[in-house]
């Protein structure tokens, strides 16, 4: 009798080991898939694969994080112009966070889980009243700053950072005083400081459309139009690698007709 127990005792550990397996197996796989859609520019493809994965090994740190990143790939490329969008990007981005948090929580060590949590916690504050972007803006801040004190070489972290410190600088003089009033204490930002962000990004990944198109932008802040028109230039001159470049690049070529119109 006790032989048979050990033996079934056995036989139990051996089927938990070889489901913990088989799944684990099943996510690494259908990461793989994820990451062929995923650079063959098909996100609403590499998320189905992403979820499946994060489904399959809910430990799989890769999982969930490449599963928030998707999801705010997918909600940037949702119509604007139709019914309702607000409500389901909203639903994306939430989503986005929740599998970020996810992600940190099995390893707060890595750079991506809080990349991504302050990226979709930027795309739903967008979505909402200044009140709560302004509240937002901290915890935004603070994944940010980890994400690249964790690895210095994530040109996204610092692309967020340029456009972090941009939107803060945004909001400044009377109106900033008048906010505080109304919203209690605002993040200071400064629009050289996004300036300086946003090139290293440049620095560190060249041919990345968005670091062109958001350095730009800082530049006209700036009313640096010259060096704005260049920065929007290289974005209609390099090749498209994600799925919203060709956004970008129809965003930058009417931006930079504006910013030659400050130049003459």
């Amino acid at each position: 009798m006790k032989m048979r127990k050990i033996s079934i005792l056995g036989i139990f550990i051996l089927l938990v080991g070889a489901a913990i397996f088989l799944s684990a197996q099943t996510a690494d796989e259908r990461i793989k898939k994820g990451d062929e859609y995923y650079a063959q520019l098909d996100d609403a493809k590499a998320l189905e694969e992403y979820l499946a994965a994060a489904l399959a090994d809910p430990n799989n740190y890769e999982a969930q994080w490449k599963a928030s990143r998707s999801l705010i790939d997918v909600g940037d490329l949702v119509n604007t112009k139709e019914k309702g969008y607000e409500d389901k990007q909203k639903k994306y981005y939430k989503d986005a966070e929740t599998y970020a948090r996810k992600a940190v929580a099995l390893n707060a060590n890595d750079t991506w889980g809080h990349f991504y949590l302050s990226a979709s916690l930027g795309k739903y504050a967008l979505l909402l009243g200044k009140k709560d972007q302004i509240a937002m803006s901290k915890e935004i801040k603070v994944a940010i700053d980890k994400a690249i004190e964790l690895d210095g070489t994530n040109d996204l972290a610092y692309h967020a950072l340029g456009r972090w410190q941009r939107r803060m600088a945004e909001i400044g003089g009377a109106k900033r005083l008048f906010g505080s009033i109304l919203y209690g204490s605002i993040p200071k930002g400064s629009f050289e400081e996004s300036e300086k962000a946003l090139k290293k990004a440049v620095e560190l990944k060249p041919d990345y459309i968005n670091h062109h198109l958001e350095l730009g932008r800082t530049y006209v802040s700036l009313e640096k139009y010259d060096l704005a028109a260049q920065e929007f230039q290289k974005c209609l001159d390099l090749n498209i690698s994600l799925a919203k470049d060709n956004t970008y690049k129809e965003e930058a070529k009417q931006e930079m007709a504006q910013a030659k119109k400050k130049l003459k």
